[in-house]
């Protein structure tokens, strides 16, 4: 845990599909601390067909990033919220050096400081592989994969029974591309701004999840 006694403050970056997400749900289920997806966010909000929300579906449809104020006010009022207390996992956040250089000054208003920032490394031939054969169940979220991770029974989750798919709307070839050109434009500069600040650690992320994932608990003392 953190030295200042509040708990793991963690954040988790690298391009799409390099297991970020994977990573972060498993340092949840370890530690018992809150895993933050601004993915997840965005897209419940996206789901509830709002104003914002439309827009929000537009521009996760078409492979682009939300504004700088959508998701940084989204950001800071879920920290705030009582489960986010012992600590708390960023998986998608921040996308830019604009955003980085807010959550730090937003954290130091908050009394918080980052433990790590943990930069997943993965090919883009593989990361296109990991993410058009992605799916997850309806009912729970478990995640499965048409070749590395596929559910024990054919169509049955292995966590909650559940025998309803979806595979996400922006898992294509096309959209993948985009995503990857915009995480090399506006995402990778964070990578070189979190190094200087000291907190950036490098994990090597072509390995299985159980092998990444020691990679990550070495990393983080665990």
């Amino acid at each position: 845990m953190s030295k200042d006694g509040m708990g793991l403050h963690v954040v988790f970056t690298g391009a799409p599909g390099c297991g970020k997400g994977t990573q972060a749900r498993r340092l949840k289920e370890k530690l018992g601390i809150c895993h933050l997806s601004t993915g997840e966010m965005l897209r419940a909000e996206a789901a509830k067909g709002t104003k914002l929300g439309s827009e929000i579906k537009a521009l996760l449809d078409a492979g682009s990033f939300v504004t700088d104020e959508m998701i940084i006010d989204m950001v800071s009022k879920r920290i705030e919220e009582d489960d986010c207390k012992n600590g708390f996992i960023l998986d998608g956040f921040p996308r830019t050096l604009p955003q980085a250089e807010i959550l730090e000054k937003m954290l130091a208003d908050k009394g918080i400081k980052l433990d790590a920032v943990i930069e997943i490394q993965v090919p883009d031939e593989i990361i296109m592989e990991r993410i058009l054969g992605r799916y997850a169940c309806m009912t729970c979220g478990e995640g499965y994969h048409d070749k590395f991770h596929k559910p024990k029974v054919y169509g049955v989750c292995d966590k909650c029974g559940g025998t309803d798919f979806y595979r996400r709307i922006d898992d294509n070839r096309t959209t993948v591309q985009n995503r990857l050109v915009n995480y090399r434009a506006l995402t990778y500069p964070t990578i070189p701004y979190f190094e200087k600040k000291g907190v950036l650690r490098c994990v090597d992320g072509t390995g299985t999840i159980e092998a990444t994932g020691k990679k990550v608990d070495a990393i983080l003392g665990l």
